[in-house]
């Protein structure tokens, strides 16, 4: 009788293929198992083959990744990482069928602040659109623009998009939008055959204090629906002050009915005017990036925003006046400022 089962036992296990057995003895991989492999001393080659072997079971949010990078895993093994968890959701195949759509993005991009190396989630600012026949020779000579400063106030919903960027709210989200709604009027009003777009933070400062004069970051674009992570990349500019109660991004040319057209064919960024700072920039993974300015800024106000890897990549108005899609990306503003008499370090 023992014999009988052992034989039986054996004709079971036969009868499962390999793959089947391996995946039911596999301990699904971790944050903490590739830590331990890293300090182990293990190849890298070995790491990374072990990553796409196994089933990702990885914290990729924007801790996981600080404390990952800590501990000493490379830029290839968190990108193998990343890859790994990413084929637990693979694209749908040419015949499936629609997946429904929706306006609000599952995902909001974000930005956090390094505080002794601790991350603070900044809140995601909505930069409001205003328009202006005035040249765009620079932000100071539209710092004054009496159109600018009312447009930008008064388009803002503050409340909405503040719960939106805190609990990626899809009611807070749609609220906000619909401020883009509240300017359209005003920019209707003051149509030519060439006009000047201007991108504007209402508020004379922000509540976000910069620790040092060289502070860091942590910023993240990806898992937005339709938008492509490598489009982008992360940057911080100097905000120009107007009026005392606006904040000036950028400003760019264009048609009058730029911002009301549907088809993505404006080179918003090819010509856009903006006072940029060099950065240090490390990309952690896909769409993941830490970034800290070059050299010390002075004091002011400062924006960390996502701008196009091309400047010819083309936009489509209407995304841009709603914030959606690849707009919501070029919208979005993350403000701090720097204090005088911050530290250096």
């Amino acid at each position: 009788m023992l014999l009988y089962r052992f034989l039986l036992l054996v004709l079971t296990l036969a009868a499962v293929p390999a793959p089947t057995l391996m995946a039911q003895q596999q301990h699904p991989m971790n944050n903490t198992d590739l830590v331990k492999l890293v300090q182990a001393g293990v190849p890298e080659s070995a790491i990374i083959a072990s990553i796409r072997s196994s089933t990702p079971a990885f914290d990729l949010s924007s801790d996981g990744l600080i404390a990952l990078h800590k501990a000493g895993v490379t830029q290839s093994e968190l990108e193998a990482a990343i890859a790994a968890s990413n084929t637990m959701h693979p694209s749908p195949g040419p015949n499936a069928p629609p997946a429904a759509t929706s306006a609000v993005p599952a995902s909001l991009p974000s930005v956090a602040l390094l505080l002794n190396g601790t991350p603070r989630e900044l809140t995601l600012e909505k930069v409001q659109l205003a328009q202006t026949k005035a040249k765009p020779t620079s932000l100071s000579s539209l710092s004054g623009d009496t159109m600018v400063n009312q447009a930008v106030q008064t388009g803002v919903n503050a409340s909405a998009w503040e719960a939106a960027s805190h609990v990626s709210s899809p009611a807070g989200y749609i609220a906000a939008g619909s401020a883009g709604g509240l300017m359209a009027g005003t920019m209707r009003r003051h149509q030519s055959s060439g006009v000047t777009y201007v991108w504007g933070i209402p508020g004379a400062s922000s509540t976000n204090i910069a620790p040092t004069t060289s502070p860091a970051f942590m910023v993240n674009v990806a898992g937005v629906p339709g938008v492509n992570p490598d489009d982008y990349e992360p940057a911080i500019i100097k905000l120009t002050p107007s009026g005392n109660s606006v904040r000036l991004l950028g400003a760019t040319q264009g048609k009058e009915n730029a911002h009301s057209n549907p088809v993505a064919d404006w080179q918003v960024y090819s010509n856009f005017i903006e006072d940029r700072v060099a950065i240090e920039k490390q990309e952690l993974g896909k769409g993941q990036f830490r970034i800290s300015p070059a050299s010390p800024l002075l004091a002011g106000e400062y924006g960390v925003v996502l701008r196009p890897v091309s400047k010819s990549k083309q936009f489509s108005g209407a995304d841009i006046m709603r914030g959606q899609g690849d707009g919501m990306i070029f919208d979005a503003a993350w403000s701090f400022q720097v204090p005088a008499g911050a530290p250096a370090h």
